[in-house]
């Protein structure tokens, strides 16, 4: 009786640590895009943009130069010709105002989907949920427009026609 006591005690502690998927339970693609919240109440995104290298032709220094105890060069140094990688763009970070996270409910991100779909740059079933292709899709519109970030940007959405765009009174 203790085994069988002990055994269900297991199985319900594997049950309650076990993360739940599924319809209406969120699924880590279903995580709003990170979002830092600012002082004046906006969402920033916030994204390191990988430094570029290029191969390009260089020379590699073989041997040191003998110079003598008063700096006279003896020997000049050897090289030979190689490719070396050089930095086409440095390592950076991206900054840019996103939708906050209490706005990227199942409704907003459906309609994200229409609006990527209605462009062209979403194939898949509209699901409400930020999966892989929804992020894609928006990864590449915003490429296509000169930003390459998978974070939905407001500038982005205003574009989309999903969120509100500012007014000026004159």
């Amino acid at each position: 009786m203790t085994f069988k006591l002990a055994t269900a005690a297991a199985l319900c502690l594997v049950a309650a640590c076990t993360p739940r998927t599924g319809p209406g339970m969120p699924g880590p693609e279903q995580q709003p895009m990170a979002a830092e919240r600012q002082a004046d109440g906006t969402c920033q995104a916030r994204e390191v943009v990988p430094a570029i290298y290029e191969q390009v032709p260089g020379q590699v220094q073989v041997v040191q130069a003998e110079r003598a105890a008063d700096g006279t060069v003896i020997r000049p140094p050897i090289y030979r010709n190689a490719t070396v990688p050089q930095v086409v763009r440095p390592r950076g970070e991206l900054r840019f105002e996103t939708p906050c996270p209490e706005t990227m409910k199942p409704e907003f991100i459906a309609t994200l989907q229409r609006a990527l779909l209605a462009r062209g740059y979403y194939t898949a079933a509209i699901t409400g949920r930020l999966d892989q292709a929804t992020v894609a899709s928006v990864r590449r519109y915003q490429s296509d427009n000169g930003m390459d970030s998978g974070h939905l940007s407001i500038e982005t959405a205003r574009e989309l026609g999903i969120v509100a765009v500012e007014q000026t009174v004159s």
